[in-house]
């Protein structure tokens, strides 16, 4: 276990300095570890949880830690003890073993002391971290500040829900099998699923996606319930022009050609993710035109034919689907909510005249804060006199919101991350 931990402590140091988890993860060795799948476990559980870890080091310690890898090996420790099932006394001897790795020794009373401590004064110490903004939520305290301005009437279970462990969720390939299908080929190998939303199946127990029946098959794609709204939405027909502005991974993509049969036109400006939906369409048995290029800039793509239809996924800060990405929760800065409006702004206004009048164009982001969603709609009817808002009607949480679809957990009527929808007609 310890080197799980130092392994987990690590990655979650680099994630503070600015790394995407997943780097992290393979900078701290993760990749190549025996340990790898705990490792992984610990630094997404600790960055759900970092905010409390924090507190508690700070409550513990007689005086700030100057050491920045032991003090993460704590949050790690501490993560285990208040989350996870691990034996306290296997957690604790375990962390204390691992500060031989760091090359640590002279910390190990320290650890253990702490980690001792905690365990002693366990409920007084929850009870102080939880009045707290931070140690209770575990977001930057902008974030929360943010989220209470809001939402006043649904903060804390919008915060707790983005820490929540999200589902295996997949969608069901319409062109290959039906969802009652799959959900028997699932019983038949003994893994217990459920249905969800129109073609969505949640999984009891997440697994690697390789090993559950008709993966190579492309029986169906690993995607969200609330992202699963974005194709059912555009409501694109056989034989329409579609255009997908911002394709990566492929999710949405995919989804578009498996519910009709489309001249479809897949834009992304990151190659590596671009191959990404080259290869899901290509296990999926489906195909979509796809360029490299950035979407906004017309002139190097567009060839002068309208659209149908436009699905603009845009970028964001992707505040609504922290639970699958914690690290989303510390690497991101009050003032990058701005730019990436402005990034919003450029490609709505760039693809507008792409879509042909009577067409839709469907934007979408999995944030929840405003400024990218209603705000950024109610600028862009201001400024087009041509465009107006259709209604989203699919999901009852979707109109009832004004598109936007607030992250829920296991205990919800629908379990799904945040996003936003805004369905626009070209007049």
């Amino acid at each position: 276990m310890e080197q799980a931990q130092r392994i987990a402590a690590k990655a979650v140091r680099r994630v503070l300095a600015g790394v995407t988890l997943g780097g992290a993860l393979k900078d701290a060795g993760a990749s190549k570890a025996p340990e790898r799948a705990l490792a992984t476990d610990l630094a997404y559980g600790t960055l759900r949880f970092l905010g409390q870890a924090r507190a508690a080091v700070r409550m513990l310690a007689e005086r700030p830690l100057t050491d920045p890898s032991i003090e993460a090996l704590l949050w790690v420790a501490l993560y285990q003890l208040i989350h996870t099932t691990a034996p306290a006394h296997a957690v604790v001897d375990s962390a204390v073993r691992a500060t031989d790795q760091l090359k640590r020794t002279s910390a190990k009373g320290l650890t253990n002391a702490i980690l001792r401590t905690f365990l002693r004064r366990r409920e007084s110490v929850l009870g102080e971290i939880s009045r707290d903004a931070e140690g209770r939520y575990s977001y930057q305290r902008w974030w929360i500040d943010r989220v209470f301005a809001e939402y006043p009437g649904h903060a804390p279970e919008i915060l707790d829900a983005g820490n929540a462990r999200p589902p295996l969720t997949l969608r069901v390939n319409c062109r290959e099998t039906s969802r009652d299908e799959y959900l028997g080929s699932l019983r038949l190998a003994n893994i217990a699923a459920s249905p969800v939303g129109a073609s969505g199946v949640i999984v009891a127990e997440p697994r690697r996606v390789e090993d559950l029946p008709g993966y190579a098959e492309g029986w169906f794609s690993v995607q969200d319930a609330g992202a699963q709204l974005a194709a059912e939405l555009l409501d694109a027909r056989d034989g329409m022009r579609v255009l997908d502005a911002c394709a990566a991974p492929g999710g949405k993509t995919t989804h578009l050609a498996e519910l009709a049969r489309l001249d479809l036109i897949a834009l992304d400006d990151d190659e590596a993710r671009l191959e990404r939906v080259a290869r899901n369409l290509s296990r999926l048995r489906l195909t979509a035109k796809l360029h490299l290029v950035d979407a906004a800039d017309i002139g190097a793509w567009w060839d002068g034919a309208t659209f149908d239809r436009v699905l603009l996924d845009a970028p964001c800060t992707a505040s609504g689907v922290v639970r699958r990405h914690p690290d989303g929760k510390w690497l991101r800065r009050e003032s990058d909510v701005d730019g990436f409006v402005a990034q919003q702004k450029r490609l709505l206004d760039a693809l507008w005249p792409c879509l042909k009048s009577g067409g839709r164009l469907l934007y979408a982001t999995c944030s929840i804060f405003d400024a990218e969603n209603g705000h950024q709609i109610e600028t862009f009817l201001m400024a087009h006199r041509d465009a107006s808002r259709a209604q989203c009607a699919l999901s009852a949480d979707v109109g009832a919101t004004g598109g936007q679809l607030l992250p829920a957990g296991a205990g919800a009527a629908h379990n799904h991350d945040g996003f936003f929808y805004a369905l626009l007609q070209k007049i």
